[in-house]
């Protein structure tokens, strides 16, 4: 290997280096990849990189950490070199971390049957008794092939000789292993030659093994099983995942709201009732599962599974009360509880632990403080790792006096130096820069055995010599390649044999929420497109003419008033309604139009609309394609970088906003485009269709009406804002060839049934729609709509014949025509509320909103 890469790059004698030997040479596993980076020139790094950030922003891989600096969607970070190990190595530990999952398993079908570790002294009663996760209420139950844990994950660091240590068990619910995918997905497309040429193994098998699994324990009732992955909700911090896992693996990704226990049984809320829920993928803490039984504070949960669980009648991995096995102090105990169940010796060591609780290993923690690192015995206890040798003084004393008080309460682990790996520089174009790592590797349960992934979530500290590696301190990860010297698994989870009686249309399995999310997604896309345009049409006026007084602009302006979509600029009162606070310095038009875009103390304006279409966006992430949600997150850096420069700006610029407004309004087009061209027709889809329709049945309506009423629309250049608005300029000058005229502006933008930006078109779609709702859903026909429909029909627009629109001063034709426009928007408005209670509430059932309008 040439020297440049291995220039700067130090070897440590305190710790294992995942590339180098001990002689300094490069391990073998490392070479072919190594003399690949030596020789790619600076530019296609660069490029490389540029790749990764890219697709990670376009793809919305989120970690999120609330007050994080880069938000609480901060980007998922990804060097683009892999952890390469060698095959040897991977079976060595793949065989090691699969009896652990054997053991930790057996554990806890010991301690929740008949606990014979506790009554022969292998583990202290205390320890188990006294964790808030040991759930009383699960003694007794066996689920199917005692199977507790259907996922295990094993957290790893290396020991300075090379050997592989456990420090940390993940029992409950183990996060990481879609990012891993997703690592494998990006970093696979960076080397491709490379990632072939060594023969990386494949991860797709290991995710069918597990929906094959789940599939197999699940209850059997003469039908598919339906399984569903329950998650917390987007505040969640790996909610990114569970969203990327419930698609990939097809699992309908389902919050406690969507479930219901009825007969002992798990049900699904669809729009055309309940569905039977089979197996729960769950993402969710134990005590939050269930309300009624484990945490009555619990709005998470579904409340009454405890009970369904009992009765066998549902399937939950991991089963509940699994996160027992999360204490730190437990891996001491661990090699004793492997020679009683096993009758083996535990093949792969956990670092040094002492519990407290034990008389003999609290006074070794005292004595031997300054080489141990002091954590809690139970995560309830919120208590951040101390490092022993950071204490002093006072601070010391008070800490061995916390020790004596409640010795059970604090565990003392062994210091881990993490081994170190190559990470590409991002400011030096050639660069290799030591980065302490660790290994999460990922085991299933199978009804033939345990599989492990064969790679893994790689987490990357910012420093070699970090003593603690967390994605919540900044830190980020690796693509795992494990390598082969046998034929590499091709399989891919897409190629899956599918029967005839496996066959889905339809979308069975969307939940009410899901659906309800996805009918408010149409409304707030169209709610952006519509308040976008109308802002637009006044900007425009204003930087053409650079005036405040051109009539076209005052015109615009007071229908955004009357419409609410400008900050309110009358004095307020002082609350008791008898005096008034000192007005405020009038503003000007443009900072009124501004402050519409995106002040954020202006809750109705255009940001705040996109803020809502996002959140919407986050709770169906799994139903978007990833071209949707590119276009979905490219609306979201847009407004965000916008924000940005107005904050900073002295004076924000009109031709800034206006570029802005352009860039809605494209990716509130490519919204509509995907919508109609890339989602399938199922329920969502048409309540989708069905939103964005009202919503802008109910802006047209409201806005022509309000347009025929405002007195300063009669000023010349209105009627053609007004068809800009409408986005039916270009086919009223193909037809007239000619300036606007009242008459045929309003046959088209109102009566015309053909034109799909006119009142009478959403009027006609939406009856159609509706009708086939009622014919596949049942129910009744909504009539409100079609006799507001035949009313429109009715209208007689030669009324407006020979009239002169700007001498028109509410004239009975326009009073009229207006009063018809605002029942039409009322009947929209109440349509939505009327779906709501109809499709999106349950009888008996608390409802849930998801947002309001």
């Amino acid at each position: 290997m040439p020297p440049p890469l291995l220039s700067s790059y130090p070897q440590q004698t305190d710790r294992f280096d995942e590339m180098l030997a001990e002689d300094g040479s490069v391990r073998p596993s490392w070479q072919p990849f190594l003399s690949y980076l030596d020789a790619a020139t600076p530019e296609q790094m660069r490029h490389r990189i540029d790749y990764v950030r890219r697709r990670i922003l376009e793809n919305g891989v989120t970690y999120n950490v609330y007050a994080d600096p880069k938000g609480a969607d901060r980007p998922w970070e990804v060097d683009p070199l892999p952890l390469i190990l060698s095959p040897t190595e991977w079976q060595e530990l793949a065989s090691a971390v699969s009896q652990r999952a054997r053991l930790l398993n057996a554990v806890l079908g010991d301690l929740y049957g008949p606990q014979e570790l506790l009554k022969d002294g292998t583990l202290p009663p205390a320890l188990i008794y006294g964790h808030n996760n040991f759930l009383w209420p699960c003694r007794g139950i066996r689920p199917p092939g005692d199977t507790y844990l259907h996922l295990y994950a094993a957290d790893l660091a290396r020991s300075p000789d090379g050997r592989w240590w456990v420090i940390a068990d993940r029992t409950q619910a183990p996060s990481g292993a879609g990012y891993a995918l997703e690592n494998r997905t990006i970093v696979g497309r960076v080397f491709p030659e490379q990632f072939r040429d060594l023969h990386v193994q494949h991860l797709a098998w290991f995710f069918r093994e597990v929906q094959d699994s789940l599939a197999y324990w699940a209850p059997r009732t003469g039908e598919a099983p339906l399984i569903v992955l329950l998650t917390p909700g987007p505040y969640n911090e790996t909610y990114f995942e569970h969203a990327y896992l419930a698609r990939y693996l097809g699992f309908p990704l389902v919050e406690g709201q969507d479930l219901t226990v009825r007969s002992e049984c798990v049900y699904l809320r669809t729009l055309s009732g309940l569905r039977r829920v089979h197996a729960i993928l769950r993402r969710l803490d134990d005590d939050y599962c269930d309300p009624l039984e484990l945490r009555g504070d619990s709005a998470l949960g579904v409340p009454g599974l405890l009970q369904a669980v009992r009765a066998g009648n549902v399937l939950v991995a991991n089963a509940l009360g699994s996160g027992l096995l999360e204490s730190p102090a437990l891996p001491g105990f661990l090699p004793g509880a492997c020679e009683k169940l096993l009758g083996e010796p535990l093949a792969m060591p956990s670092v040094a632990t002492w519990w407290c609780g034990e008389q003999a290993a609290l006074e070794f923690t005292i004595e031997h403080l300054d080489e141990l690192v002091i954590k809690a015995s139970y995560p309830s206890q919120r208590f951040d790792p101390l490092f022993g040798n950071e204490l002093t003084g006072s601070k010391r004393k008070e800490m061995i006096a916390r020790l004596r008080a409640r010795p059970q309460a604090y565990v003392a682990q062994e210091l881990v130096n993490f081994s170190q790996a190559p990470a590409w520089s991002t400011t030096d174009q050639r660069r290799l820069l030591p980065r302490g790592v660790g290994l999460r590797v990922f085991v299933a349960a199978t009804p033939s055995g345990h599989v492990v992934l064969p790679g893994g979530l790689t987490r990357v500290a910012t420093v070699s010599n970090a003593r603690i590696i967390s994605m919540q301190r900044g830190g980020s990860s690796k693509d795992t390649w494990v390598l082969t010297e046998q034929a590499v698994n091709t399989f891919s989870l897409l190629k899956h044999s599918v029967g005839k009686a496996d066959l889905v249309r339809g979308g069975r399995n969307l939940s009410s929420r899901v659906v309800e999310n996805l009918f408010w997604f149409g409304r707030y896309a169209e709610r952006c497109d519509k308040t976008s345009r109308l802002l637009r049409v006044a900007l425009t006026r204003l930087v053409d003419a650079g005036a405040d007084t051109l009539p076209g602009l005052i015109s615009a302006l007071d229908l955004c008033r009357v419409l609410r979509l400008l900050p309110a600029t009358e004095p307020t009162t002082n609350g008791t309604g008898k005096a008034r606070a000192p007005s405020p310095p009038p503003l000007s038009h443009e900072t009124q139009l501004l402050s519409a875009i995106c002040a954020k103390e202006w809750s109705d304006g255009l940001a705040g609309d996109i803020r809502r279409l996002l959140w919407v966006a986050t709770q169906v992430r799994e139903r978007f394609s990833l071209d949707n949600w590119h276009a979905i997150n490219r609306l979201q850096h847009q407004l965000q970088r916008y924000s940005e420069a107005v904050t900073s700006a002295a004076a924000p610029d009109p031709g800034e906003a206006l570029a802005f407004l352009d860039q809605v309004l494209l990716a509130s087009s490519s919204l509509a485009g995907f919508a109609m061209d890339n989602m399938t027709r199922d329920d969502g889809w048409r309540f989708l269709i069905i939103g964005r329709r009202i919503e802008r049945l109910v802006f047209l309506a409201n806005a022509v009406g309000q347009f025929l009423r405002l007195a300063s629309t009669r000023a010349p250049g209105s009627l053609e804002w007004l068809l800009e608005l409408t986005d039916s300029i270009i086919t009223y000058r193909s037809r007239y060839m000619t300036q606007p005229q009242v008459l045929p502006t309003l046959d088209l933008i109102v009566l015309d049934e053909g034109n799909p930006h006119s009142v009478a078109f959403q009027v006609q779609i939406l009856v159609r729609y509706l009708d086939n709702q009622a014919r596949l859903l049942g129910g009744p026909r909504d009539q409100a709509l079609r006799s507001a429909l035949a009313r429109l029909q009715a209208f007689d627009l030669g009324r407006f014949e020979g009239q002169s629109f700007s001498e028109c001063r509410t004239c009975d034709p326009c009073l009229d025509l207006a009063a018809l426009l605002g029942e039409i928007a009322l009947a929209g408005a109440s349509l939505s509320d009327r779906l709501a209670m109809r499709y999106f509430s349950h009888v008996s059932d608390v409802s849930h909103y998801t947002l309001a309008s």
